[in-house]
């Protein structure tokens, strides 16, 4: 028998639906080329082990289960019968396959659905239906795929507030590495993508293969080798006992699995990821925005945000977001959350003056929400104590002085999506920041645990205020990057990447959020002289370069701003709107550089590129190693040239005097002579193809 290929990019997904049961996953890497066709699965069969879609000890598969669950206590072990399978692919080009399976002695019926994008990307879900009459418990129900052997190391990461993305490896031996989510949300130290690889591999070379689980409720990922040879990758909803019961022909759908292979190291398996959300969902051109948070706080004087507007505009900055501290009883965060009413004590005529003042300096105009959350202190907790996500006999502990609103209930929600509904049309709003500030801690809907109703009804809200404004433009903030993944990203259009402005620390949390996410979905805001999360000082031209990089914003009192500072600001947002279109559309390109000291990234079109090399700490080597560039065509021929103001240096090469010509393959393999920059400080570049 023939197998089942899915093949794009350079990627091969080999499926053996050979036998009664779920297909075996022989293949997923390389494109096998001239070696398909029927004399393929003997060849692979005798290989090691291949498991099924969903693994089970019926297949030989004695680590974690595809599905657990049971029928109010009692166990039958679930064997697959195939019923169909569903496939329409044309080689080079990708597909889908739609495999139908059941067990009529387990009650179950399974739906396995997998697609192979055009640029290789695979995602995989799963629908579990009981057809018994008795209720069944879903326990857990993941996605997988195998690696081979000589994936030997792991990469995921961890991270706290304000310091999320930090990279952390260790040998992939046998047994699991798991890394398990119960913050309710996507979480400060979620992995978000687990990575396996042949050893030592890096952004530009290596064999990588990588899982990411969609969803923005509490979730897995897992690598696991077991010692007859086996090695997978999984990702999905992690739930809690009892949170999933299925009634007869009732049914739980995954979310979606997102699965990555590369040749040629972390780059190629991110650009597959980016790939795929720029084609699901294409963005307009990012405005420049300013927040006011970090400048005002909860001062919300009219006058100093029309002179704070003034400044911006002047600036360049394409849109105003006015943050927290708008709505009633909202001068400090123990107080008003839920009550989404503008203040009419600070706000007399409404926010129609700002509204008003900010478009016409030819702005666009945003405003803050935290609408999963409520303090106690609202008016509509006294109103609806029942309304938290919690048991009403016990309270949640609290976080924040917030707790968490039951969006799964059904007044709370009609609630919300009135008063989002209303405010977004009377202000004409075209932009949202939909903030989450707390960990979601012992919920409770309906006796049962919450989190999984509670992120479908977050979608569900999300998606109603979308069709009702399909022009409203909505930001994912979660105290900062906790909730950063593609579940949310199919739902907003960018993520707030951390609340840590520190241009230091954003330089490493930007370049890991990026391996996930592209640029223009990533904010990055040129923040105040001194951090106020670091307490770190930092040049504006560091600052500047390093928000280039993402969404570029600005997070800083204008107000208190030299007029040399403003100026120096607008030619940073001047140079980022040039800039924008190959920031906001090209390949993300990451050189492992072999000095510890700096970073060297860019941005890679075919006709145009942008580089930065940022220097973080002093170098421990005399001489600087040259900046070999990745990504470009090798017989292309680029003019490169500084662009944006020439950073502080002890040494300046000759070609940041003046354009030079190069070849790629001279770019690529011998670089550029590396400048002698001084810590913080960073050297950005472009180049045209002549």
């Amino acid at each position: 028998m023939s197998p089942l290929i899915l093949s794009a990019a350079g990627t091969a997904l080999v499926l053996d639906t050979s036998g009664s049961g779920l297909p075996r996953v022989r293949h997923f890497g390389a494109d096998l080329g001239a070696a398909e066709g029927a004399g393929l699965l003997p060849a692979l069969a005798s290989l090691t082990p291949a498991p099924p879609l969903l693994p089970a000890q019926g297949d030989s598969w004695y680590g974690r289960p595809g599905l657990s669950g049971n029928r109010e206590g009692g166990h039958w072990p679930v064997r697959w019968t195939r019923d169909r399978v569903d496939a329409q692919a044309a080689p080079g080009e990708g597909g889908t396959v739609t495999v139908a399976a059941s067990d009529a002695r387990a009650g179950l019926e399974l739906v396995c659905e997998l697609a192979m994008d055009a640029g290789g990307l695979v995602t995989m879900r799963h629908t579990l239906t009981n057809v018994a009459a008795s209720p069944y418990r879903v326990e857990g129900l993941v996605c997988a795929l195998p690696v081979p052997a000589r994936a030997g190391e792991l990469l995921d990461f961890t991270g706290r507030w304000a310091l999320e993305k930090v990279p952390q490896r260790r040998a992939f031996g046998q047994g699991v590495w798991s890394r398990e989510n119960r913050r309710g949300r996507t979480g400060h130290d979620a992995t978000g993508l687990l990575v396996a690889g042949t050893p030592g591999f890096g952004f530009r070379g290596g064999e990588v293969w990588a899982v990411h689980a969609g969803w923005s409720g509490d979730h897995l990922h897992y690598a696991e080798r077991l010692a007859e040879g086996p090695a997978l990758l999984g990702a999905g909803e992690l739930l809690e006992p009892g949170e999933v019961v299925l009634a007869h022909g009732e049914s739980y759908r995954t979310p979606w699995a997102y699965f990555t292979w590369s040749g040629g190291g972390l780059d190629g398996a991110s650009a597959r990821l980016h790939d795929h959300l720029r084609a699901a969902r294409p963005l307009p051109v990012r405005p420049v925005t300013l927040n006011n948070w970090e400048a005002t706080y909860f001062d919300h004087g009219l006058d100093r945000l029309l002179e704070l507007a003034d400044r911006a505009a002047a600036a360049g900055i394409e849109r105003f977001v006015l943050d927290d501290g708008w709505f009633r009883h909202r001068r400090h965060d123990r107080a008003g959350l839920g009550d989404w009413y503008v203040d009419e004590g600070v706000w007399p005529d409404g926010l129609h003056p700002l509204a008003e003042h900010v478009r016409k300096l030819g702005m666009q105009f945003g405003l803050w929400f935290e609408p999963e959350m409520v303090n106690p202190d609202s008016d509509l907790l006294r109103a609806h104590p029942d309304w938290i996500l919690g048991r009403a006999e016990r309270m949640p502990p609290p976080q924040r002085t917030q707790q968490v609103l039951d969006l799964a209930r059904p007044e709370a929600y009609a609630y919300l999506l009135e008063r989002l509904d209303s405010l977004v049309g009377e202000y004409a709003l075209d932009y949202i920041k939909w903030d989450h500030n707390r960990d979601i801690a012992e919920p409770v809907h309906d006796g049962v645990p919450g989190v999984h109703a509670q992120t479908l009804a977050t979608y569900r809200l999300l998606d109603e205020l979308r069709a009702r404004h399909p022009r409203l433009e909505i930001e994912s903030c979660s105290s900062g990057g906790a909730r950063v993944d593609h579940g949310i990203l199919a739902r907003t259009d960018r993520v707030w990447t951390s609340d840590s402005n520190d241009a230091l620390d954003r330089q490493a949390i930007q370049r890991w959020t990026g391996l996930l996410v592209p640029p223009e979905r990533m904010g990055s805001h040129v923040g105040a002289p001194h951090d106020h999360v670091t307490g770190r000082s930092l040049p504006l031209a560091f600052r500047a370069a390093t928000a280039l990089f993402g969404h570029m914003g600005v997070e800083w009192d204008l107000t208190s701003a030299s007029e040399e500072e403003l100026a120096e600001l607008a030619e940073w947002v001047a140079l980022h709107k040039r800039l924008r279109p190959v920031l906001h559309a090209g390949r993300v390109v990451r050189a492992d550089h072999p000095d510890p000291s700096a970073l060297l990234h860019g941005v890679v079109l075919p006709e145009r590129a942008v580089f930065a090399l940022a220097q973080l700490t002093s170098r421990v080597a005399i001489g600087a190693a040259p900046l070999r560039l990745p990504g470009l065509d090798p017989a292309g021929v680029y003019e490169v040239r500084v662009a944006g103001p020439l950073p502080r240096a002890a040494h300046l090469p000759e070609w940041t005097g003046g354009p030079v010509r190069l070849s790629g393959a001279v770019l690529g393999e011998l670089g550029l002579p590396s400048p002698a920059l001084r810590p913080e400080t960073a050297l950005v570049f472009e180049l045209e193809r002549v």
